[in-house]
């Protein structure tokens, strides 16, 4: 399935994007055996989601 209408480096930036989000807040939110640092993982992925959901409607 191809996408015609986006660039190469608009799915670059798109990608990157992902894994700096996916690298620096869902797996801390996950994977941190800090409670603290999940604790704050977890308020920002969850602003985050909010932000996208607001962003949709």
């Amino acid at each position: 399935m191809t996408f015609p209408s986006l660039s190469l480096s608009a799915l670059c930036a798109i990608v990157l994007v992902f894994g700096a989000v996916y690298g620096g807040v869902v797996l801390p939110a996950v994977w941190s055996s800090r409670p603290a640092r999940r604790l704050a993982a977890l308020k920002v992925l969850t602003e985050l989601l909010a932000a996208l959901r607001r962003r949709r409607r």
